[in-house]
């Protein structure tokens, strides 16, 4: 009877075998396969936009404190961001002439505290008395417009009529009218004649 249970059991056992070893090749194969990969979140797809955008902003006593245009604002909702194409910013001053920024692109902060210009920055102020127009001309160009702040931290000429200045970076502010220059600055200054800015 022995012998009749060995030999049922001897046939049976290559096949016990193959199963174990058809597991173990699986649970191997599982084991060194790389990680699925994690789901990738949606793309930051644009929930509207807007053309031929033209927007104003008034101060506490109603005065115009500044304007934006564009040809096109597309909003970003993942980000809560603003893209800009061809953007026109002006700032007020009070008792100042408006100072116009333009530039390719930009984008905006979904509070609208932060406005980053890039791509041919423009900033010109219009000639005021004795002062003759001046256009300012970088890369890039972080404006906080309740700040009336604008500066970078690159490359950056200034001209007016008897002056070209190249700086490192720059800050200026539209309401008291300073401008810091920093870095390395350089400038070209004429005596007489008058030369219009770009």
């Amino acid at each position: 009877m022995a012998r009749g249970i060995n030999e049922r059991f001897g046939g049976w056992f290559p096949l016990v075998l193959l199963a174990v070893l058809a597991a173990l090749t699986f649970w191997l194969d599982h084991v060194v396969q790389p990680p699925a990969p994690r789901p990738q979140a949606p793309p930051n797809e644009p929930d509207y936009f807007v053309e031929g955008l033209s927007a104003m902003r008034m101060d506490r006593n109603g005065r115009l404190k500044h304007t934006l245009e564009a040809k096109r604002m597309t909003h970003f909702p993942q980000d809560d961001l603003t893209v800009l194409v061809a953007p026109r910013f002006v700032a007020y001053g009070e008792g100042h002439v408006p100072v116009t920024i333009t530039s390719k692109h930009a984008r905006m902060s979904g509070n609208g505290e932060d406005v980053y210009f890039e791509d041919d920055v423009r900033v010109v102020r219009a000639p005021e008395g004795k002062l003759s127009e001046l256009v300012l001309e970088t890369s890039y160009l972080h404006v906080i417009p309740d700040d009336n702040i604008a500066k970078t931290d690159r490359p950056v000429t200034i001209r007016d009529a008897t002056a070209v200045v190249v700086a490192s970076g720059l800050e200026l502010n539209s309401e008291t009218r300073v401008l810091e220059l920093q870095g390395r600055v350089r400038g070209t200054f004429e005596a007489s004649g008058a030369r219009s800015g770009r």
